[in-house]
């Protein structure tokens, strides 16, 4: 064999080598194994949708029903954002840290149950809630496909759903605010419910510890971006968000204290006025709810590439010289 059909051989070796390799790359293989779900661990999340108050304000035209989504305020929906980091640490199971932006709204003029309407309270207050969440990942359906674009060879394109239920806890900062002359004005400084006067209960705290629970759906785009919906329960452990809990105080003492502005929002009743007396039933007492439903966008943090495929490194080999 002369040296030209010797180095040929070598040539043509290398070329099989390296189809097979490619042939064996570009097969279809499941998601949820130690090498494959490992490489979508670590996710940025950012999130936008709209928000709903479960509270004592507005609602439903019926009796209110504490905690339960027959009493939405639909008029009332308001908008929020989140941004998150999800770190993967199971094919199952994944922990997030999501911080959510929004707007929560109630007002008794948009409800026709006879006996909120005629009280009149309403509200806003911006929402900031900083959570830690646990998600347990129900059904998956998470396989990658070919990795080269070879011209004729047919495989599986890659396949990236899930279905996931979650849960955690949280801190929320709320700032109840009513409207008056035009102006949004903070209802809290003014002791609406007597708090912190005389013969009037303790003044709350603007912040509250939280549980979301939730569900969600996400689908894969590509091997980086991934949309998803989420519909989120969120328990509080306060009946002030919305400024309301307890029973209505003497609103002589209260614009004496705090003016005659403190006064009217304390108890703004114009008809059957008479329901609405010092001593009278104002809120529910029943620690307040809210509901988010966001659009989310994922982005892939852990899965980098040189081309097409994953960038893997190669160290260069070191030889030790031999005597």
């Amino acid at each position: 064999m002369n040296k030209t059909t010797h180095v040929s051989m070598k040539f043509t070796i290398l070329a099989i080598t390296i189809l097979a390799a490619n042939l064996a790359l570009a097969q279809p293989t499941n998601f949820n194994t130690q090498r494959n779900w490992s490489m979508n661990k670590k996710e940025l999340m950012i999130g936008l949708g709209g928000t709903s108050f479960l509270g004592d304000l507005g609602g439903a035209n019926q009796n209110g029903t504490d905690y339960s989504l027959k009493d939405l305020d639909f008029p009332s929906t308001g908008f929020g954002g989140s941004i998150g980091y999800r770190y993967r640490f199971h094919p199952y199971y994944a922990t997030s840290t999501i911080l959510n932006i929004g707007m929560v709204r109630g007002d008794d003029a948009k409800t026709g149950d006879l006996i909120r309407n005629s009280r009149n309270l309403h509200f806003r207050s911006p929402i900031i809630n900083l959570s830690q969440r646990f998600e347990v990942i129900l059904l998956a359906n998470e396989k990658i496909g070919r990795r080269f674009n070879i011209p004729g060879l047919k495989g599986f394109k890659d396949h990236n759903e899930q279905f996931y239920i979650f849960t955690g806890i949280g801190i929320t900062y709320f700032n109840p605010k009513a409207k008056l002359n035009g102006s949004w004005q903070a209802l809290r400084p003014m002791n609406t419910e007597g708090q912190g006067l005389s013969g009037g209960p303790s003044e709350y705290l603007p912040v509250t510890a939280t549980i979301p629970f939730g569900v969600g759906v996400r689908m894969g785009i590509n091997r980086f971006w991934r949309v998803g919906i989420e519909a989120t329960y969120v328990k509080t452990f306060s009946d002030y968000i919305d400024d309301v809990h307890g029973t209505y105080f003497d609103p002589a003492i209260i614009g004496a204290t705090n003016g005659a502005d403190a006064a009217y929002l304390s108890n703004p009743a114009s008809q059957n006025a008479t329901w609405f007396g010092p001593g009278d039933q104002r809120g529910d007492k029943q620690n307040d709810a809210m509901i988010y439903l966001n659009l989310t966008v994922y982005r892939n943090l852990t899965y980098s590439t040189v081309g097409r495929g994953p960038h893997i490194r190669f160290g260069r080999p070191k030889y030790r010289a031999k005597f």
